[in-house]
C-alpha cells in the first residue's frame, strides 16, 4: 500500500477515518483488505470499526470496478418506465449480475436508487 496516503494525516486521529478511506479508494478504485488493516492500525481503531465505515457508505467499494461503470436508475419514476427491463437486458448482454463486474474488467453494472433525472426516464449513465 502507498504509505504516502497517510502523509496528510496524524496517527490516532479518528477524524481521518473517512478521508483516508476516500484516499485509498481514489488510489486503488476500491478498498483492498490490506489498506483497511493499515488504516485501522494508523488511526488506532479496530479493523471492525473501519469495515463498519467502509460498508455503511455506499461510495466505498470492496472489489475492483470495471473501466466503465453502467449505472441504472431504480428510482420510482424509472421503475414505472420499466428500468427493470433495461437492467435485465444489460445484465444479459454484459454477462454479469447487478453490482458485478465483467470477467474482462471492462464493465461494472450498478443499480442505483436515483440518478435525479426523472424527466427523462428510464435513465442510465456510463462513465469511464
Amino acid at each position: 500500500m502507498h504509505n504516502d496516503i497517510f502523509e496528510n494525516y496524524t496517527p490516532n486521529d479518528k477524524g481521518s477515518r473517512i478521508p483516508s478511506l476516500q484516499d485509498v479508494q481514489s488510489t486503488y478504485s476500491y478498498l483492498p483488505e490490506l489498506a483497511l488493516r493499515n488504516i485501522a492500525e494508523f488511526i488506532g481503531i479496530t479493523l471492525r470499526r473501519v469495515l463498519g465505515f467502509a460498508t455503511f457508505y455506499n461510495q466505498f467499494r470492496s472489489a475492483p470496478i470495471g473501466k466503465n461503470v453502467i449505472r441504472i436508475c431504480r428510482g420510482k419514476a424509472c421503475h414505472v418506465e420499466n428500468s427493470s427491463n433495461l437492467l435485465f437486458v444489460l445484465k444479459t448482454a454484459s454477462v454479469t449480475k447487478p453490482g458485478g463486474t465483467t470477467r474482462d474488467k471492462n464493465f461494472t453494472l450498478e443499480p442505483v436508487a436515483c440518478i435525479e433525472a426523472c424527466s427523462i426516464t428510464p435513465v442510465i449513465t456510463i462513465t469511464h
